[in-house]
């Protein structure tokens, strides 16, 4: 070989495999897998890294030269809301909830902005919504939000990041609230990008690339934290009674609730070792930590679950008293005895519970007087009571939804396993979104590590799973169930030419005998009650009610110009659910068709069936009903 590069090769010897060199080069490959805390195991593919964006955060942060302490704290919370059934009206509520009354400094409205206005077109903004599948909801939180004033820049500059990071144009609106201790923004972005294609974001991105940006932003502006705020955001955490980063790292130090405090030999050491026993002498206070010698204490069984419920319960505390002013005397349904007796009052008002999914708790005032919390999962979120109506709170027996029924007998057949496939083959009926939203029930299961979500996209389902199910929906709603006694308020029920739920009531003292007195001197009045007479008779309740529903059928037909139908007992009726009408005798589905319409007693599956077209059977005990089928144009 010739050339300015050329070299002469040496051969070595025949079969020499060149082994100490070979040894030498895996020793050292073994060395520096071991430094870099060895050889992973590559997972099943989790999606974690699928949709746009899911490469920017291999890119260097601008605070990654920066401990992490040192970078400026913000939360970010996401949501991805689907349309579903609820279509674009889900949509339209969450911007209506954002843009409510006393959410600004001087308790006005929210407004929304955009990237170019400070007042954006809510109405233009759902328009271009209505056909998209989903929308992303973002709570953009900085720990020092009130350092930054005026958010619009840094939200601004955020949703710049952001779509440069996921190569999109989005569209978007964003709405601030100053209503709580932490300023905080609203973000909605569209599901679907200006070229009208859907947005599938990295769930990698999702979880920690969105917080990263904003930490960036915030940082940049506000510089990095100086020791003296660092040191005085850990001391504040001592004293608050919910579940704070000194708990969640003791907890992780001693998973067996015995805590014990060694002696410290640096400055940083010696001052974790003071925060940690400042804190123990709180939780000692609040019943959750007992010392156990020099150095030493037992934590309570349950401490962090009993920490995290006081701070929901403080959060409640603090959003009654800018709603209200008044919290003394809230009392939590919750936390009464398993063996209390039912609970009823009346519909005060609904609090936010969950922003991101327009989750709400209920307050319910009883005939005693006492304001009582409700959380929202004990009610159905599709038949939520109106305010003033009347309800009945109590501890209901732990048992599953009809979801988790039928995931189980599929999962039976399957030998353990759920999916779309064996859904749709043991029940050929059922629609596509009949079975996305199971699931979607069994995502949420996941999360709280009932089921397992396989590589092929089955799911494993657990033999106990039933008595897992309904264990979780037990804890999210206490226990408790929400039931409507009385849709109409106990005031309008006094002098109301109907059949009352007051007219039945059981004596329950308080307000509620003041409302018994003055309802029987209107039917006195009205020639409904004979003197000695203190209740309707059961002809007469049959006749208050038949007067009601005739009224109710007249002022249908006025308003839509049909008319009203009568079933007797074997009779039909095919028409769409349009809506409902609250009425004393309780609330009625009113379901028509172009000439016609009747009114049936409310079910409360009839919520997710708005729109659809169904048959109505009179039967001598109630009404039954099944989906209409639809008819195809015949030639």
């Amino acid at each position: 070989m010739s050339g300015p590069d050329e070299f002469e090769p040496r051969l070595g010897r025949i079969r020499d495999l060149g082994r100490r060199a070979g040894g030498r080069a895996a020793r050292q490959l073994r060395r520096a897998i071991a430094r870099a805390g060895g050889a992973r195991k590559r997972s099943a593919f989790t999606g974690a890294r699928a949709g746009t964006g899911g490469a920017a955060r291999t890119r260097s942060r601008a605070t990654a030269h920066l401990a992490r302490q040192r970078v400026r704290r913000v939360i970010v919370k996401m949501h991805i809301a689907r349309a579903g059934r609820a279509g674009p009206g889900l949509f339209r509520a969450h911007l209506g909830y954002l843009q409510r009354d006393g959410v600004e400094r001087g308790g006005e409205g929210g407004q929304l902005y955009d990237r170019e206005r400070d007042q954006a077109d809510p109405g233009a903004f759902l328009s271009r919504s209505e056909e998209d599948r989903h929308q992303f909801r973002i709570i953009v939180s900085p720990e020092d939000g009130v350092a930054l004033g005026d958010l619009k820049p840094v939200i601004r500059e955020f949703m710049e990041r952001v779509e440069r990071d996921t190569g999109r144009r989005l569209d978007w609106v964003a709405a601030d609230h100053h209503n709580t201790g932490h300023p905080h923004t609203h973000i909605v972005i569209r599901g679907r990008d200006y070229q009208r294609r859907d947005i599938v974001l990295a769930k990698d991105y999702l979880m920690n690339g969105l917080r990263e940006v904003a930490e960036d932003i915030v940082t940049a502006r506000l510089g990095p934290r100086r020791d003296l705020e660092i040191l005085r955001a850990r001391h504040s955490e001592v004293a608050k009674d919910r579940l704070t980063g000194i708990d969640r790292a003791m907890a992780r130090d001693h998973p067996d609730g015995a805590a014990t405090l060694a002696r410290a030999r640096t400055e940083a050491a010696r001052f974790d070792r003071h925060l940690r026993l400042a804190r123990l002498k709180h939780l000692e206070g609040l019943g959750l930590a007992e010392p156990a010698g020099p150095g030493a204490w037992t934590l309570a069984p349950g401490w962090t679950d009993a920490l995290a419920a006081m701070g929901r319960q403080g959060d409640i505390i603090r959003t009654l008293s800018r709603s209200r002013g008044d919290t003394e005397g809230v009392r939590f349904a919750e936390t009464r005895a398993a063996d209390a007796p039912p609970l009823t009052g009346t519909v005060q008002a609904y609090g936010p519970e969950n922003e991101l999914r327009d989750t709400r708790f209920l307050l319910v005032e009883d005939f005693h007087g006492h304001l009582w919390h409700v959380p929202a999962a004990a009610m159905d979120a599709d038949n939520r009571p109106p305010k003033g109506a009347v309800v009945e709170i109590a501890r209901q027996p732990r048992k599953p939804l009809r979801a988790d029924q039928t995931i189980a007998a599929i999962a039976e057949r399957s030998g353990g396993l759920w999916s779309d496939t064996l859904h749709a083959q043991s029940d050929p009926g059922s629609s596509p979104g009949y079975r996305l939203a199971h699931k979607r029930r069994l995502e949420a299961l996941r999360r709280a590590g009932i089921v397992e979500r396989l590589a092929d996209g089955r799911w494993a389902v657990p033999e106990d799973y039933l008595d897992r199910a309904a264990a979780h929906e037990a804890r999210r709603s206490a226990g408790l169930r929400v039931r409507t006694l009385s849709w109409m308020a106990l005031e309008t029920q006094i002098e109301a030419e109907a059949e009352i739920w007051l007219d039945t009531a059981p004596e329950a003292g308080g307000r509620l005998t003041g409302a018994r007195a003055a309802r029987q001197a209107f039917l006195r009045r009205a020639g409904h009650l004979r003197d000695g007479e203190d209740r309707l008779d059961p002809e007469r309740r049959q006749a208050l009610r038949a007067n009601e529903l005739r009224r109710a059928a007249l002022a249908e037909a006025a308003r839509s110009g049909r008319t009203a139908a009568s079933l007797a007992p074997g009779d039909t009726f095919e028409g769409r659910l349009e809506g409902h009408v609250d009425l004393a005798q309780g609330r009625m589905a009113v379901i028509g068709h172009e000439k016609a319409f009747v009114l049936v007693p409310w079910r409360d599956a009839f919520a997710r069936q708005r729109g659809r077209a169904l048959v109505i059977e009179q039967r001598a005990r109630g009404v039954g009903w099944t989906l209409a089928v639809q008819r195809a144009l015949q030639r």
